[in-house]
């Protein structure tokens, strides 16, 4: 019954792992159609493909009990492609410094740090148990870093009051994904699947509690508006004074519309 119960667990955080690595193409949708990257951040795609990586690593036999992990190789793998292909449409409608950025977070993170991890459990731990542990361990770090990854989106939210970088399903599935591997990884007894996602299924309501709070703020509110007479031209213009940020602050931004 308890390995039934965990197989079942471990299909539904499956889906919920798909519905999470899906999610930011509505976001890309919109890089798209505005051929830019604007303000969102590429770090938690680079976190999330280094997590799927070392968890891919982590289910496989070189390092886990056969096929013991089975449903942490499958969606992990999916996680790997979707998020290349997200990194690399960011990559290509992001501006020179951010191509730099994407460079210098992505080289050290995913290719050196993932490279290293593969490389040492498989030569230099000659126990399952003990090239398990350091896998597990890397795997933990990564994971905290992926789930912690929103919280400079979730600064950015509380400042501006506004969710607009912070979309809702991604906020959700998250916390759906990281309760869901939570109670698998209890299931297996496995410390090392449980431990990140205690930190990940709190982060994840925190998320959707900024989300509730602040999803109502993001229409830039007309504070001002003053008309003025143009002899030269004869027409009446309107001025209108906008508070981009929230912040009580009327000079952000002025738009002149002729009438």
């Amino acid at each position: 019954m308890g390995d039934k119960l965990r197989l079942f667990i471990g299909i539904l955080g499956n889906g919920a792992s798909m519905l999470l690595y899906t999610a930011p193409i509505l976001t890309f949708s919109r890089v798209f159609k505005k051929k830019s990257t604007e303000e969102f951040s590429c770090f938690p795609y680079v976190m999330t493909l280094l997590n799927c990586l070392i968890y891919t690593w982590y289910g496989l036999p070189i390092v886990s009990h056969l096929w013991e992990n089975l449903p942490l190789v499958t969606i992990n793998g999916v996680g790997i492609f979707l998020e290349s292909l997200f990194i690399f449409i960011y990559f290509y409608y992001s501006s020179p410094k951010e191509k730099v950025k994407v460079g210098v977070i992505f080289v050290p993170v995913v290719v050196v740090l993932f490279g290293l991890t593969a490389v040492i459990s498989a030569v230099v731990f000659d126990e399952p148990r003990h090239r398990k542990s350091f896998v597990g361990s890397v795997g933990l770090v990564a994971s905290i870093s992926m789930y912690g990854s929103p919280l400079v989106v979730m600064k950015k939210v509380i400042e501006t009051k506004s969710v607009e970088y912070m979309p809702f399903y991604l906020s959700f599935f998250s916390f759906l994904a990281s309760s869901l591997w939570l109670a698998y990884g209890l299931l297996s007894h496995d410390l090392f699947l449980a431990s990140p996602n205690m930190v990940g299924t709190p982060l994840g309501i925190l998320q959707l509690i900024l989300y509730c709070k602040y999803k109502n703020k993001e229409t830039p509110i007309i504070t001002t508006v003053m008309s003025k007479w143009d002899d030269e031209k004869n027409k009446r213009e309107l001025e209108l004074v906008v508070d981009v940020d929230h912040d009580g602050d009327a000079k952000e931004k002025k738009f002149n519309y002729a009438c």
